[in-house]
């Protein structure tokens, strides 16, 4: 997978290397507005809030006020704007986006040298499962806690109205989103239409605010304050968090939209709120308690809250999609076991459900809603796993406009330790906040890691037993010629794991049950490093012998590997298949750990746990149950 050009100029979403018709062009950027930058978009409920809550101790001086607005400005600017928008958006892997696409691209770059690429793909992934925890919570939160403005006579249903909302935002899931999106747009181009218009009605009480446009008044805060710069720079990243889904979101959108509705439509928004608010401090420094709702009039705090609630509903509703998303890949990518993976839509690929990982997600949420019990608290926690995240994102990228790209090693590291530096700089101020809070996301994250880096070698410890202690297929077969067993009529399909070695499953039957179908289908589900397979290169069909068939379905990492409609498909070369003679049978493993494994005890006993956890094929390759025969067998990892 190489690139002729210095940078690839129309590498787009599939379906959009031609530039769409003017209505479909404005239908995506309004998606966008609503699926890609609800996270970000919801940002100002908190963001200069907690920024300044830091600085007043010092009396919240002029310069205090003007410096901070300035690195919210700018760190839009150069982290959304230049990092994201202009550059990673040309990093698309077959049109798609997100750091484990990213993660492709980079390895399909080095080859057989992606060993770090792959262990920072896990990293990236394992960050992310962070931050879809911690954004649900602060967001509804952060909103909700505006009802306090309106009376405090809401001050003690703040924390069981957050709740309810955010169960009955879960327990939707499983009825599909794809109703639910079509508001998502519209409601935020209102929230942005309002915050901008609130922003704007504010500056004139303290014009000064727009000498926040200069980068010199915050960088003379950042350094001329010592810790308290540091500390004030990890909550002014609250403002960019939510910037990974404009790249994760690419394949939905496409490059153009999410360009054209971020530099045309949210960051003037964006940056008109916190000018808005700035200059609100500025006049009223008692504001600083939450400058977002009071820049409202007391009429307007009501409908001002329930908006928020809404616009925060739906950032979180694109981040648990997000995770949805990232879990099927690295299902897919073999970074975790299979999980049961339930479509919601007959027209869109992209509307799934992953009912455990639903689940999971609700338990974190509502223990971080409860052990920090406020947006404050939670400010606290949030942070450091996203920016992590960009460190990675900085380093694949690297990868990819030195190796695919094939930009001078100098140009790609000036390119890369450019982008890191503020990344780095994020980062570190985000880790003063691990004692307050940040354990948490830290702590999820290496969680992930675990999990997947145990996956990842007990699966490898397991394929080189089971190929080691194999026949090959071939040999099979002649051994079969020798001694030819009891045919029965129909077709047998068998799933295997090494398209060269016989099935344990095929073997098992042979032993057992002594007979053999008048047609075997040896079936190998292969996942490519790009995101979808086109219909023209879905299957591989080898002919071994007159009954003996191996076949090589071919799906990309964000499809569902549906393997009855794949084999439908082979038809077309003269392959007969009828679901109703077939039998599909599939191997269950019962896996005990080994006296001498390649892994320490406590990771082998953490790997069979997840297999056990582990959907069956009958489910994760919507195999007919009324199909499918299952064949057990003990193996040690």
């Amino acid at each position: 997978m190489t690139q002729d050009v210095s940078i690839p100029p129309a590498a787009v979403a599939p379906g959009c290397s031609d530039p769409p018709p003017k209505a479909a062009f404005r239908a995506m950027a309004l998606g966008c507005v609503g699926v890609v930058y609800g996270d970000i978009g919801t940002s100002p409920l908190y963001a200069l809030r907690e920024s300044l809550a830091h600085a007043k101790a010092t009396g919240l001086p002029e310069t205090a006020v003007i410096g901070t607005v300035s690195l919210l400005i700018w760190a839009l600017i150069f982290i959304v704007t230049i990092k994201y928008v202009v550059f990673l958006l040309q990093a698309d892997n077959k049109g798609e986006g997100g750091i484990l696409s990213l993660m492709a691209l980079a390895q399909s770059a080095l080859g057989h040298h992606g060993g770090p690429v792959f262990l920072l793909g896990i990293a990236g992934a394992a960050l992310f499962s962070g931050d879809a925890i911690i954004t649900p919570a602060i967001s509804v939160l952060s909103a909700v806690e505006g009802l306090e403005l309106v009376t405090p006579i809401f001050s003690p249903y703040i924390l069981p109205i957050t709740v309810a909302i955010l169960v009955t935002l879960f327990w939707v899931q499983s009825h599909g989103t794809a109703r639910v999106a079509t508001f998502f747009g519209p409601v935020m181009v209102v929230f942005f239409l309002t915050m901008a218009g609130l922003g704007i009605a504010h500056i004139g009480d303290s014009p000064v605010i727009l000498n926040a446009f200069n980068p010199i008044h915050g960088l003379n805060f950042l350094l001329g304050h010592g810790l308290l710069g540091i500390v004030v720079l990890g909550s002014v990243f609250l403002a960019v968090t939510g910037s990974e889904a404009l790249y994760a979101d690419m394949g939905h959108f496409g490059r153009g939209p999410i360009r054209i509705a971020w530099l045309v439509f949210v960051l003037p928004a964006l940056a008109l709120n916190y000018l808005g608010q700035g200059a609100l401090v500025l006049s009223n420094p008692a504001a600083v308690e939450n400058p977002f709702f009071l820049l409202a009039p007391q009429w307007a705090l009501l409908p001002l809250v329930i908006l928020a609630t809404m616009a925060t509903i739906i950032a979180s509703q694109a981040v648990i999609t997000g995770a949805f998303s990232v879990v099927r890949q690295a299902i897919q990518l073999g970074l975790l076991p299979r999980m049961l993976i339930l479509h919601t839509s007959e027209m869109q690929e992209g509307q799934i459900f992953v009912p455990r990982v639903n689940f999971m997600l609700l338990v974190g949420v509502l223990a971080l809603v409860f052990l920090f019990k406020s947006s404050s608290g939670l400010a606290s926690a949030y942070g450091i796993a996203v920016a992590g995240s960009m460190v990675v994102d900085t380093s694949l990228a690297f990868f990819v406009v030195w190796k695919l790209w094939h930009w001078p090693l100098p140009v790609a590291v000036l390119f890369a330790a450019g982008f890191l530096v503020v990344d780095v700089a994020f980062f570190s101020a985000n880790l003063l906040k691990i004692v307050d809070g940040g354990y948490v996301p830290v702590m999820l994250a290496a969680g992930a890691m675990v999990v997947m880096w145990t996956w990842v070698r007990g699966t490898a410890i397991l394929a080189e037993k089971s190929k080691r202690d194999s026949i090959s297929t071939e040999d099979l077969i002649r051994l079969l010629q020798k001694s030819k067993p009891m045919r029965v009529a129909g077709t047998a399909v068998f799933m295997t794991n090494h398209p060269e070695v016989a099935p344990a499953a095929l073997m098992h039957n042979l032993k057992h049950n002594k007979v053999l179908h008048e047609r075997v289908l040896i079936v190998y589900v292969k996942t490519e490093d790009t995101p979808r397979v086109p219909a023209a290169r879905r299957f591989e069909v080898v002919k071994l012998s007159d009954d003996f068939t191996r076949v090589i379905l071919h799906f990309g990492y964000m499809e569902s590997p549906r393997v009855p409609v794949a084999l439908a498909s082979l038809r077309k070369v003269g392959l007969k298949f009828d679901i109703m003679s077939t039998s599909f049978f599939v191997g269950r493993r019962t896996i005990k750990p080994a006296a001498h494994s390649g892994m320490p005890l406590w990771q082998d006993k953490l790997y069979i746990a997840l297999a056990r956890q582990a959907a069956n094929a009958t489910d994760f390759f919507s195999i007919p149950s009324d199909r499918v025969v299952e064949l057990g067998a003990q193996v040690t990892v």
